[in-house]
């Protein structure tokens, strides 16, 4: 009897509170399932934010790969080029370098037969060479005539002729460079200009020169005989 009233007291007060809350809603159908298929809908939406957003990380990583791949490709290139300009400088430099120490040698070389010339030189000077023209300055003393000039002396004088002839070569081939000019230029060369035509000067007058030579060594040998 106690648990009848009870009951029937709870179901009334269901009743009363349902007349003040309105209509009670009764879930339809599985909805624990669609409750699980939200969730898991929540979830996955997540998870593919999160996927998208590392898949830009490893799209950015790549082209930035790309181009770093590229700018190594680029330093190869450029250190292969620096590369071949490194030997062939070294090979230069090794050239110079052997060309430097044959004429290093070569100066060695000349300056030993310089210094055996200037040897040989003051030998003959002192030795043979003085006693000659002392020899030959007494007979012509004892035959009235002067004597000869000082080795200094002659050898001055032919280093002077040597640099007169050098000179005048020079100005010879200024004048010659600057007629060439004006021709080609179209312009008449000055009056009194004159260029040199046909062989070196002196090339003819050489054998002549030597035969006139021979006669008068003949003349000379017929007037001893």
């Amino acid at each position: 009897m106690a648990t009848a009233a009870s009951s029937s007291s709870a179901h009334a007060q269901v009743a009363t509170a349902a007349a003040k809350n309105g209509p009670v809603l009764v879930a339809q159908g599985d909805w624990t399932k669609n409750l699980v298929h939200l969730a898991k809908t929540a979830e996955l939406k997540k998870h593919a934010l999160t996927l998208q957003l590392h898949t830009a990380h490893i799209l950015s990583a790549h082209a930035t790969l790309d181009q770093k791949t590229k700018s190594i490709q680029d330093l190869k290139e450029q250190k292969n080029k620096l590369e071949s300009e490194r030997l062939r400088l070294l090979k230069c430099l090794r050239e110079v370098n052997e060309d430097r120490d044959k004429a290093d040698i070569m100066e060695a070389q000349i300056t030993t037969e310089c210094k055996e010339l200037r040897n040989r030189i003051q030998q003959i000077t002192d030795g043979d060479y003085a006693s000659a023209k002392r020899d030959v300055d007494a007979l012509r003393v004892e035959l009235g005539e002067p004597a000869l000039p000082s080795l200094q002396a002659t050898l001055e004088e032919k280093s002077q002729q040597y640099l007169l002839e050098r000179r005048l070569s020079a100005e010879q081939n200024t004048h010659k460079r600057a007629a060439d000019e004006m021709v080609l230029e179209g312009v008449a060369p000055p009056p009194g200009t004159k260029r040199p035509r046909g062989r070196p000067k002196g090339s003819k007058n050489r054998k002549p020169a030597a035969a006139a030579g021979g006669g008068d060594a003949q003349l000379g040998l017929s007037a001893t005989e």
